[in-house]
């Protein structure tokens, strides 16, 4: 235990012992000049009990008593050896053993305490016999019971110090785990809206970058013959800048894409095969079931995979058609990309020209739903890209 940190009630517990110890001496000294014909040495009484009191208190006034085991132990030994030169003097002096026991049992360890609470109840038996000519019973038990009594107080009120300091160190240590849960979830909150603006930004800016770029060579390529293509194909990557523009606000701000404010899925996905086709590559949109009531992000899900995979088609898969298919399977909607291109090595988790972050992207948004996405492709066989997700009990409308 600490001496230095003592809590209010502890610092009115010591103050207490003190003023016993003070309050011994004076008894000791009160009763020597009252009885002077008792007592023959009240000089020695009054001079010891001075000496004593003198002692004991500058020990208590010094900090290094309280810090170092050392020096407690020889300030103890100090107010010890005057306590024995007051006992010879004065039978009185043998109430001081009391408060004597808490001293040594606070300022000393376990052991040494225990030893030097033994030889003061010794002494101090030792001592009312010497002054009393005669040994009796009581003369022990007294000493003794109050040694008992100092021992179970004070070994009391260190095992519950202790058990109060381990749980003012597990509520420290809990405010410190909030503390670093509370900074972990904001990382992690962090790190999800990274991902997600991560994810929005490859599936929509990027492509629709992408598109506006492809748009503005054809525009390049048709001048200066065919203004009125180039003029169209400038057209048409306005468009796109207004569309982009239109995802970026909408991203940032985590609302339904625009390309799902005007219909359902299927209608969004119409607009998505006409602007690949602006784009050079013919596509198609096959509906077998549409999936009625189906959750907006299994919609944004279905739509950002839809226009990831049709953004590869046009930059890497030098396809001359697409089709997209949406349709349900069982308790699942299903969604399918094809195109006739040059197709990859399916088992390459990086293919050429992708860097593997549209299909890693890709797979992300369908796991976070509980869905699958799998890749068919061969080299010159085309691509397959199909994402299945949960319908969350949506009906079929055929």
């Amino acid at each position: 235990m600490n001496p230095d940190a003592l809590t209010p009630v502890l610092r009115v517990l010591r103050l207490c012992l003190h003023l016993l110890v003070l309050a011994m001496l004076g008894l000791a000294v009160l009763r020597a000049v009252t009885r002077q014909s008792e007592v023959p040495s009240v000089g020695a009484v009054v001079a010891s009990a001075s000496v004593m009191a003198a002692v004991y208190g500058s020990g208590s006034l010094v900090p290094r008593v309280r810090r170092s085991p050392r020096a407690a132990a020889l300030w103890l030994a100090a107010v010890a050896v005057c306590w024995l030169v007051l006992l010879t003097f004065s039978a009185d002096a043998v109430w001081l053993a009391f408060p004597l026991f808490f001293l040594q049992l606070h300022l000393l360890p376990l052991r040494p305490g225990l030893l030097a609470v033994a030889a003061t109840t010794a002494a101090a038996v030792a001592g009312f016999g010497w002054h009393q000519h005669t040994f009796t019973a009581p003369m022990v038990v007294g000493p003794a019971l109050g040694a008992a009594v100092a021992v179970a107080t004070v070994l009391g009120y260190q095992a519950l110090y202790r058990e109060s300091d381990a749980r003012r160190r597990l509520i420290l240590e809990l405010t410190e785990t909030r503390a670093e849960l509370a900074a972990a979830e904001r990382a992690a909150g962090m790190l999800t809206e990274r991902e997600r603006l991560a994810r929005e930004i490859h599936d929509t800016l990027a492509q629709g970058l992408s598109s506006i770029q492809l748009l503005l060579r054809a525009a390049e390529r048709a001048l200066p013959d065919r203004p009125d293509v180039a003029a169209g194909h400038v057209l048409r990557a306005r468009e796109a800048a207004v569309d982009n523009l239109a995802e970026a606000r909408r991203f940032v701000r985590d609302e339904t894409p625009p390309g799902l404010d005007a219909g359902a899925l299927p209608a969004a996905l119409e607009r998505l095969a006409a602007a690949t086709t602006d784009a050079g590559v013919p596509t198609a949109v096959v509906v077998s079931a549409a999936p009625d009531e189906l959750p907006t992000s299994h919609e944004v899900a279905l739509l950002r995979v839809a226009q990831s995979a049709l953004a590869n088609v046009v930059q890497h898969a030098s396809a001359t058609r697409a089709r997209v298919v949406l349709g349900v399977v069982g308790d699942e909607v299903r969604l399918e990309v094809a195109d006739d291109g040059v197709g990859f090595d399916a088992q390459d988790v990086h293919p050429a020209g992708d860097g593997g972050f549209g299909l890693t992207t890709m797979r992300a948004r369908a796991e976070v739903l509980h869905g699958t996405l799998t890749v068919e492709s061969a080299p010159g066989r085309g691509t397959v890209v199909a994402v299945r997700l949960p319908r969350a009990g949506g009906a079929v409308t055929p």
